[in-house]
């Protein structure tokens, strides 16, 4: 959308992994070099965990397009919580093999057979398995029998695992020794520090054409990456909310300013299922408590009101105090639906400048 304005060729911060993007901070290099020696290696378990959005899928992707694909077979697995049994039957769904209704001792033939004859014709398999953290103990070591077969005293299948930083944790219980034992290297991708947030954006940029627009304010850098804690996918998201704004008010230069107003639009945009939730509950009026006359002195854990021992005055205090309460939660919401209609007539005011020069430059022409 705003790609011209800027005179890019692509969008910089799309959120979709792209490895024609890649950024190679310091954790992102020691990572592939992991995975580089996991490969050369043909053995055992490469584990690489990290932060959503910290970049571990784009890593991956470069990994494969720069392997030769005619003499590797690879497998992709994405997990979700499912017992021992299936993920071996998503393995094999992963490298096409079928085996749909296969008791366990004919399934794990099947795979045999499969990574020998891949072998034989001079190929290896390779494991990816995506989101490793929803793996059960009993997938797990599943998956450390299958690192087990060997031809000629040749692993047959080598297994990348993917994940979360809790899957650290999970390594780390007592059951899973046999499996650490089988681990040749583990590595974890932390967030970007404040340099390498502005080098990040700043090479995004140059990827997608930039020839020196748009420019950024100094002190922009730093708040960028308190606000997104140095995490490439939500430094792509706050970016690309930047440029768009920038495209909008017709600037390529993008403040510190700017910076803020896009953090707290996105900070509204929030809380708008929380008023949508309170709108609906207020037209639901079915789903409030029954006010039958004592249906909520019988109902669980009711208050008994003739036991209470209080004065008219105090009565009287209650009740201005519960008015008041009333009165500050419909103020507020009444700020929250004010900004909101503040912030969608900024947003028009744009729209209409922005088409008020396209109608100016269709004159021109």
């Amino acid at each position: 959308m705003y790609e011209a304005f800027y005179g890019l060729s692509s969008k910089p911060f799309q959120l979709s992994p792209d490895p024609n993007f890649y950024y190679g901070s310091k954790q992102h290099r020691r990572a592939k070099a992991y995975l580089d020696y996991g490969v050369l290696r043909n053995d055992g378990f490469i584990v690489i965990t990290g932060e959503i959005g910290a970049g571990k899928t784009t890593l991956l992707r470069g990994l494969l397009d720069s392997l030769n694909r005619s003499n590797v077979v690879i497998g992709n697995v994405v997990t979700t919580q499912l017992d021992a049994e299936d993920t071996l039957r998503m393995v094999g769904a992963a490298f096409g093999v079928r085996v749909k209704d296969a008791p366990k001792s004919e399934l794990l033939m099947t795979l045999e057979a499969f990574f020998v004859n891949q072998v034989t014709q001079g190929k290896r398999c390779l494991l990816i398995v995506d989101e490793a953290q929803n793996l059960t103990a009993r997938a797990v070591e599943e998956l450390r029998m299958l690192s087990n077969f060997q031809f000629s005293n040749q692993s047959l299948l080598q297994t990348f695992l993917v994940g979360q930083p809790e899957f650290r944790s999970i390594l780390q219980k007592p059951e899973m020794e046999q499996f650490r034992q089988r681990v040749a290297a583990t590595c974890h991708i932390g967030p970007l520090d404040e340099d390498e947030t502005q080098r990040y954006m700043e090479h995004r940029l140059k990827c997608a054409g930039s020839t020196g627009k748009p420019t950024f304010d100094h002190d922009a850098f730093p708040a960028i990456h308190k606000a997104s804690n140095g995490i490439p996918r939500r430094i792509n998201r706050l970016c690309d909310r930047l440029l768009l704004l920038g495209f909008m008010q017709g600037r390529s230069h993008l403040t510190l300013a700017d910076v803020k107003e896009v953090l707290r639009d996105i900070a509204q945009e929030s809380e708008a299922p929380r008023n949508s939730d309170l709108g609906a509950l207020d037209s639901a009026p079915s789903k409030l408590p029954d006010s039958r006359p004592g249906a909520l002195d019988s109902a669980p854990g009711a208050l008994d009101v003739s036991r209470l021992k209080m004065s008219l005055a105090e009565v009287d205090g209650l009740s201005s105090e519960i008015a008041a309460l009333s009165a500050d939660h419909h103020t507020d919401r009444l700020q929250r639906l004010e900004r909101s209609m503040m912030r969608l007539e900024r947003i028009n005011l744009q729209t209409l400048a922005l088409l008020q020069k396209l109608v100016d430059a269709v004159k021109q022409h």
